[in-house]
């Protein structure tokens, strides 16, 4: 595990803390791919689908600021720990928490898993989210 954060989460974070569109789209080879592979439907190519996404975050969260609070590295892989809060522009809080693997080419994404989610504040105990995990809604309780 590196002791320092890696120059490329550090351009990415800066970026993103700076709204600094143009410098965040750079941080992504153009072929760059995107799995998420809890939501793969929501999985994705391409930096423009990059630009699409943060322009909305910044429109939408426009004092987002992010935090890595851990990361390790293999080889071309970043192995990375995220936080990402604001307000959004509707005043409610924006807070997602989770893990993104980078898998870099020289000094850019090409491939990420992303696994970074919505904080639940007031969801249900451990219990109830394995029970609705496995459970079928008629199933003993």
């Amino acid at each position: 595990m590196s002791t320092s954060t890696h120059p490329f989460l550090v351009r990415l974070q800066q970026a993103t803390d700076d709204h600094d569109l143009d410098a965040l789209v750079a941080c992504f080879a153009p072929g760059y791919r995107n799995e998420t592979p809890a939501h793969p439907g929501r999985s994705f190519g391409g930096t423009e689908q990059v630009r699409a996404n943060w322009q909305q975050i910044f429109a939408f969260v426009p004092d987002i600021t992010s935090r890595v609070t851990g990361h390790a590295v293999d080889g071309s892989e970043v192995w990375s720990e995220w936080e990402l809060s604001g307000t959004r522009i509707d005043g409610t809080p924006h807070l997602m928490r989770g893990v993104i693997v980078f898998g870099l080419e020289g000094d850019r994404a090409a491939w990420a898993r992303f696994y970074l989610e919505p904080v639940e504040h007031d969801g249900v105990d451990v219990g109830g989210a394995v029970r609705a995990q496995v459970h079928a809604d008629d199933g003993p309780r």
